[in-house]
């Protein structure tokens, strides 16, 4: 199965991921982990990175878009993949389908968690705290949202059009939307 997670920051993607690609998928991408590895490290690729996501802005097209073809050409991506904070624009979602047509592969199936602004920004906050994470001030955190509605919700439409989109509801506990979820990957196994 090759399917994207999708949503907000915040929404949950990250743990959700973790459920998924233990009963569903063999490789999971997360965009957001590749970057945060590569600041941490002080990679060349890191140090660009981090100058746009210490201000909440997304990472330039070219540059993900390289990572992400690089990645799923790696063996365990080719019995199926899930990506998580991948694509965000819908250049990229079109250079993402460029890459699967190429190899007679398309996207199976779009979860989108869907959470309200003011629990994501709780939810941000709270991960901040725990995780240490110093990308995640409210300032940055409200700028996200406000990047992720202009740049990113517009690809519910894209795919919602492809007719691969799943809208899932993110409020509730951690099982409570992994149950919601594997309700809609069901659909797309049989």
């Amino acid at each position: 199965m090759r399917l994207i997670l999708f949503g907000p920051p915040g929404a949950g993607k990250g743990t959700q991921a973790d459920k998924i690609s233990g009963n569903y998928v063999a490789a999971h991408i997360s965009t957001g982990d590749m970057l945060r590895s590569a600041v941490k490290n002080g990679t060349e690729l890191g140090t660009l990175a981090k100058s746009f996501m210490d201000k909440g802005e997304l990472v330039p097209d070219d540059v993900i878009i390289g990572i992400i073809k690089d990645r799923i050409k790696e063996e365990d991506a080719k019995k199926g993949f899930m990506l998580d904070g991948f694509p965000r624009t819908i250049a990229q979602a079109e250079a993402l389908n460029d890459m699967l047509s190429s190899e007679n592969e398309s996207i199976d199936i779009v979860v989108s968690i869907e959470v309200n602004d003011q629990e994501i920004v709780g939810r941000i906050l709270e991960r901040a705290k725990i995780e240490g994470r110093e990308d995640d001030t409210e300032d940055v955190v409200k700028n996200r949202l406000s990047v992720y509605r202009n740049q990113t919700e517009p690809l519910k439409a894209y795919y919602q059009s492809s007719g691969v989109l799943a809208e899932v509801d993110g409020m509730g506990t951690i099982d409570e939307v992994f149950e919601r979820i594997k309700t809609v990957l069901s659909r797309v196994e049989q």
